[in-house]
């Protein structure tokens, strides 16, 4: 474990305002000693944080989801596995600095964020309240755009606990996965620039990419993120390939950290996952195939020396604490067996 993983379970910070702030559920040991045995360079966390049906789980009792949503960061970074989450909300809307440092004032040093950008940025059109395309979004890929309302804003206001920031490009128009290789073109052109107009921060960003679309997962798509200096963010989802299907890619941008977002259970849409799944405090479909490629592919990647971000939805499983904490024990049992060479790449896809 790191120096500062003691922080991690250290009595989460007090509510100033004394407005019935949930407080963290009851440690189980457990998930003490799960998280002790965890390594350190593998951090584990939700897309959120705002869900009643934590209760027990997360937190020590029922709150409203917006009272969560204001209050429940402290107490969600009090749980032993829990050392990152994700920033959804940043897609719908830009955040600024002062946001952003909010939040990072709620968790202890060594907790990580996991934003993702602005669909300003990463959605090629513009859409109505009900996702339906209207017209082309001209600020799709806009590098001036995307490090003026979200690069510099994150790495401003989270300092030290800002994590991947991920560019999630949105299902795109036929006429650009059409012509794929002038989009992956534009999309390197794109990192490129975000990279060198961000060249005066003091701490670089860790830029990853993730997609919709499985026709973009090609030799020239990982040669672009690599020459950019970008990774890519293994996305779990039902449009996407299977995570052990998508590890070709990785091992083509070896080495280097990892970034997954474990989005959605493998035929459902969000809808009908959300009806299923609903309060959120159970597994009901487990998915152990895919638990068991993250495993092995974080513990490598951990082995070799990088950082490895994971992130869970509720949609992934039924309850993303409950899932995390199964993946958890899938990597404890796997680093039991015999250390690998330092630098060994991650495993390969099986047929």
């Amino acid at each position: 474990m790191p120096a500062d993983s003691p922080d991690l379970f250290g009595d989460p910070p007090p509510d100033p305002q004394g407005r019935g702030a949930p407080g963290p559920a009851a440690r189980l040991p457990e998930d003490v000693a799960l998280g002790a045995a965890l390594p350190g360079s593998i951090r584990l966390g939700t897309s959120s944080w705002s869900f009643p049906g934590w209760a027990g789980i997360v937190y020590d009792r029922p709150a409203s989801e917006s009272l969560l949503a204001r209050k429940g960061l402290a107490a969600y970074a009090h749980h032993p596995l829990l050392r990152t989450v994700g920033i959804d909300r940043a897609f719908y809307k830009p955040m600024s600095a002062a946001q952003f440092a909010e939040l990072a004032a709620q968790v202890p040093p060594g907790f990580r964020f996991l934003v993702k950008a602005p669909a300003m940025v990463c959605d090629a059109v513009r859409r109505d309240d009900t996702g339906r395309g209207l017209s082309p979004n001209p600020g799709f890929l806009d590098a001036e755009l995307a490090v003026s309302e979200f690069v510099k804003p994150a790495l401003a206001g989270l300092g030290d606990a800002c994590g991947p920031l991920v560019f999630q490009l949105s299902p795109l128009p036929r006429a650009l996965l059409a012509d794929g290789a002038r989009t992956i073109e534009r999309l390197h052109s794109f990192l490129t620039e975000v990279l060198r107009l961000c060249g005066g921060v003091s701490k670089p960003p860790h830029l990853a990419v993730e997609v919709r679309d499985r026709e973009l997962l090609t030799r020239d798509f990982a040669a672009a993120l690599k020459d950019a200096g970008a990774r890519y963010c293994l996305g779990v989802h039902a449009r996407m390939p299977s995570a052990e299907e998508q590890l070709p890619l990785l091992r083509a941008l070896w080495p280097g950290s990892l970034t997954v977002r474990w989005n959605l259970h493998a035929g459902l849409r969000y809808e009908e996952a959300r009806a299923d799944y609903a309060p959120f405090n159970r597994l009901v479909d487990e998915d152990p195939d895919t638990r068991a490629t993250l495993a092995r592919v974080a513990l490598a990647t951990a082995r070799a020396g990088h950082e490895v971000t994971i992130i869970a939805n509720n949609k992934a499983e039924g309850s993303a604490p409950l899932t995390l904490k199964r993946l958890a024990q899938a990597i404890v049992a796997a680093d039991g067996v015999a250390q690998k060479p330092a630098g060994a790449a991650p495993p390969r896809a099986t047929s």
